[in-house]
């Protein structure tokens, strides 16, 4: 009889190591999933601000551009005014070759000012002229540059709709059964309530939940390019069921966790998918109604774009 109560307590002692070991381990990636989450809405958020600043400075160049190309026209009055004024003085000193030398001195000097005058005005027109075309090679590039931004936002944009309207229509036959697909910081969110999903105090799918996942399978694997977040959410009822879940949180990951499994088996590859637990902590409802705990016990399955060709842009 000793030997099979100590036998009992070392196998306790095992099952207990390992749920230990996962829970660490599905903490720690939930932790960089978290961070990850975060540097993709600040990506987002820094993409649309970037725009926003090389369009300014765009208007800016644009505006200095202008003033240059006033300069340049009033130079050029200038110098076209100059040459005009240094003619009539050639044809008066020619007319005064008789007079004193002490006119034709003072003609000559005259002249000879007016001459450098004129070749530093030049001198200054050509400046502006290079000065002028190197801002406007800039303003080109630029502008070039803003048009690229602004078709990759754009062609992101209708990609996300459009991932958006093939989840809906895959989905449909699940709308208004616990189950909605919206859009949200330039990402698609799926959000299937746990009715729809699992048991009470349970991971396992039901037949219903499970097909609704198979069909969001299948846009997945037409969209290669999509990274898939599932998040699992309970409401603040402490869990009381099998002894191996510790608790909300550990059950919330058990549970996207199940539905990661679905989509792997349905030919999704796992390298794109990442699942966590957020327990109680994110409640998208009240936790004092019935109604409310049931809106946010739930899947929430996030599809984020691929940002590198945006990112690989704004390092340039």
């Amino acid at each position: 009889m000793k030997k099979i109560i100590l036998i009992f307590i070392v196998i306790t002692s095992i099952s207990s190591c390992v749920s230990k070991k996962l829970y660490e381990e599905l903490e720690d990636k939930y932790t960089n999933l978290k961070n990850r989450n975060q540097d993709l809405v600040g990506e987002n958020d820094d993409l649309f601000s970037t725009t926003k600043d090389l369009e300014n400075a765009n208007k800016k160049l644009k505006a200095s551009i202008d003033s240059l190309a006033t300069a340049k026209a009033n130079l050029l009055d200038d110098v076209v005014a100059l040459e005009s004024k240094k003619k009539k003085l050639e044809a008066s000193y020619q007319e005064l070759s008789q007079s004193s030398a002490s006119q034709l001195d003072a003609k000559a000097k005259k002249i000879l000012a007016l001459s450098q005058q004129l070749n530093e005005k030049e001198t200054a027109l050509i400046a502006e002229n290079t000065r002028l075309e190197n801002l406007q090679q800039k303003l080109a590039a630029r502008s070039e540059r803003i048009q690229q931004l602004e078709s990759l936002i754009a062609a992101k944009e209708a990609k996300m709709q459009t991932l958006k309207n093939a989840v809906s229509s895959a989905l449909q036959n699940f709308e208004g059964k616990g189950l909605t697909v919206h859009r949200k910081n330039g990402k698609v969110y799926v959000s299937m309530e746990n009715k729809l999903l699992f048991g009470s105090g349970s991971w396992a799918v039901g037949s219903q939940g499970k097909n609704a996942v198979i069909q969001l399978a299948k846009v997945l694997k037409q969209n290669k390019d999509i990274e898939v977040l599932i998040e699992g959410h309970t409401d603040n009822v402490p869990y009381k069921g099998n002894g191996s879940i510790a608790d909300n949180w550990d059950l919330s990951t058990k549970r996207a966790t199940a539905i990661v499994r679905i989509l792997v088996n349905n030919k999704v590859n796992a390298k794109r998918i990442t699942a966590a637990g957020r327990g109680k902590y994110f409640p998208i409802d009240t936790n004092t109604t019935p109604n409310g705990k049931a809106k946010n016990r739930r899947i929430e399955v996030i599809l984020t774009p691929n940002l590198d060709a945006i990112n690989n842009l704004l390092e340039e």
